[in-house]
């Protein structure tokens, strides 16, 4: 269910959707009309214990410390729970804020495609201040077959005018950043 834009604080349209995207098979979701997504899935591992670590890694935010973020968060991701994120090199960091929209533990799914598998993970919006209007979410998926999977899901768009002109800079720290993502989770089950 997506939610009107009525929390507090929360910059953009169909808060939620990287939640229903998150129960649809890679590349099948819908994004709002005007913002850029990504929606990436890799295998991470197998097992059991392969799910557990990835899943309590993004639970913790490790996937984003992994990734070479700093973070001030609550302990755990929850709904409701404020995240500011750190990035750039050493002390100069812009702040990046956010609010958790959506969390959920391990839990089973039966996706639209008839596929069971079981899901954990969370979902984040932008607050102003951030430098893009969206919500990305982390997510452990663990197949039918035993293979565990990260995936990313995100849609965004500069927040103003200073981050438009500078959108081609941001697309590729966006791009960059994905990659350090994708090799945090890798790193969270070896």
């Amino acid at each position: 269910m997506l939610q009107k834009n009525s929390r507090s604080g929360l910059n953009y349209p169909e808060l939620g959707r990287t939640r229903l995207n998150a129960e649809e098979p890679t590349g099948s979701g819908s994004w709002p009309v005007g913002f850029d997504h990504v929606d990436r899935q890799i295998r991470v591992g197998a097992g059991d214990a392969a799910f557990k670590a990835l899943a309590e890694g993004i639970m913790t935010w490790q996937i984003q410390r992994r990734a070479g973020l700093r973070v001030t968060a609550p302990p755990r991701a929850v709904v409701g729970a404020r995240v500011v994120s750190g990035f750039g090199v050493g002390d100069l960091r812009l702040p990046v804020p956010c609010e958790v929209v959506w969390a959920l533990e391990p839990t089973g799914v039966l996706r639209s495609d008839g596929t069971e598998v079981d899901l954990a993970g969370f979902g984040y919006g932008t607050l102003p201040g951030h430098p893009a209007l969206g919500e990305e979410a982390f997510l452990a998926m663990k197949a039918s077959d035993g293979g565990v999977y990260f995936r990313l899901l995100a849609f965004s768009r500069p927040s103003g005018l200073l981050f438009r002109l500078g959108s081609p800079v941001t697309k590729l720290t966006q791009r960059n950043v994905t990659r350090s993502y994708l090799h945090a989770a890798r790193s969270l089950v070896s």
